[in-house]
């Protein structure tokens, strides 16, 4: 082989190898946070922003920059910070720790304060609105609203910003809403009354067995009785007590058809179990009790409740947690035994488990715990790459109902998401 020959090999191979790292550095992915640095060049054309704009868009799960908001961008003299927050609020990016983190290398707890103010500023939510005299008064939702959110005044101090923003998404779709003092938990959905399709409420006995054997859990068990004496409106209702022990979260009702988790028996070892679902078909005014397993163990579902499973769509069609083959078979056994025994359609949406030691029983990763009030369903997201996927699943699933997404972690990681936080009351004359 000639010198010459050689020579041009050698060339040959390095325009290629030129050419591949050429193309490996054209299609690498670019950290959100370079990006936003070459975001903030004054010396860029507008048409090069509205491509590095373009570039942050792909790289974003579950949030999206508006083509308009792209189209019209504008740096001027504005800093990282200024230009990072009027992204988010344009486009409705919630700053939460994980985006900070992404676009600036760091948290940024201020820019989400001023997000939120923004945000409840813009939708004319105040913060007297909040600590109004709501709290002390109730009345049935008019006709021309069918539903009222309640929740615990303890959401408001112990999480403030989460409270914040589930208020904004209520107030943006004309949800009324209030709160309930002297709850000694956040979980409300437990320990109100429940609330029969014909519109009676049913008081069940409030004594969790997850409840006992440490004092501050029991000093943690709201009183209906104390809860009664600081908020008159539950005195003018017409409820009917029962001595059946039972939360609230573990009871779903739907056309005719309730159902629960088989913690009820556990709860009530004294009644016999076809006693107890007759009893409570009278008191729920539902012909069909359904019964779904529960895991055994506390320590892998410390309340076992129902809506941390499985919720209604319509009385023939449920959707939950995705069934999967490593499941226990007694859990695989007993929810095909329901969904033959009453003829469901189930729809499976994708769940995880949040392996956090500082947090075992952290509700994170539970899509199907979320608020549904009127023609809106609020869903819990967690910034995965689930979220995409539940969020279409919900929209093909509720086609007729505006799906609105929070991050609801920082009241997940205590066990509990949206419908445990909520207690939904309905005008039943509307």
């Amino acid at each position: 082989m000639t010198v010459e020959s050689i020579i041009g090999i050698t060339s040959g191979l390095i325009a290629i190898g030129g050419a591949i790292w050429g193309g490996y550095k054209k299609f690498k992915k670019i950290p959100l946070t370079e990006l936003m640095n070459q975001l903030l060049d004054k010396k860029t054309t507008s048409k090069k922003h509205r491509n590095i704009l373009k570039k942050m868009n792909r790289r974003l799960v579950g949030n999206h920059i508006k083509t308009e908001y792209i189209q019209n961008f504008v740096l001027a003299d504005r800093g990282k910070e200024a230009v990072f927050l009027d992204i988010c609020i344009n486009n409705d990016i919630e700053p939460t720790e994980e985006i900070c983190k992404k676009f600036l290398g760091n948290d940024s707890p201020s820019i989400r304060t001023k997000y939120y103010e923004h945000k409840s500023n813009n939708m004319q939510i105040k913060k007297e609105d909040i600590q109004s005299e709501k709290t002390a008064s109730f009345s049935l939702p008019t006709n021309n609203v069918e539903q009222i959110v309640y929740m615990s005044e303890l959401l408001k101090s112990r999480h403030p910003e989460v409270c914040k923003r589930l208020v904004s998404i209520l107030e943006k779709h004309n949800v009324n809403y209030s709160f309930i003092q002297g709850t000694k938990d956040i979980w409300c959905r437990d320990y109100m009354p429940v609330q029969t399709q014909s519109g009676k409420f049913i008081l069940f006995k409030y004594n969790p067995s997850y409840l006992k054997g440490k004092k501050e859990w029991e000093d943690s068990r709201s009183d209906i009785n104390e809860i009664k004496e600081k908020n008159d409106w539950l005195q003018k209702l017409n409820i009917k007590e029962s001595d059946i022990n039972l939360d609230g979260g573990n009871v779903l009702i739907c056309d005719g058809r309730a159902i629960l988790s088989d913690r009820i028996f556990t709860e009530n070892p004294k009644c016999n179990k076809e006693s107890l679902k007759k009893e409570l078909s009278e008191l729920l005014e539902c012909k069909d009790i359904i019964i779904i397993p529960a895991l055994k163990s506390q320590y892998e579902d410390f309340t076992g409740h129902a809506d941390g499973m499985v919720r209604f769509v319509d009385r023939n069609t449920i959707i939950g947690n995705e069934r999967r083959p490593d499941e226990y078979q007694y859990m695989k056994d007993g929810l095909q035994k329901a969904i033959d025994t009453f003829n469901l359609t189930y729809i499976d949406v994708p769940y995880f488990e949040d392996k956090d030691p500082n947090h075992p029983d952290s509700a994170i990763g539970i899509y199907v715990n979320y608020l549904e009030v009127n023609n809106l369903i609020v869903l819990p997201i967690f910034g995965r790459e689930e979220d995409d996927q539940v969020r279409d699943i919900f929209r093909k699933t509720f086609p007729n109902k505006d799906i609105e997404t929070i991050n609801y972690n920082e009241v997940a990681k205590e066990g509990g998401l949206l419908n445990c936080t909520t207690w939904v009351v309905k005008n039943v004359n509307s």
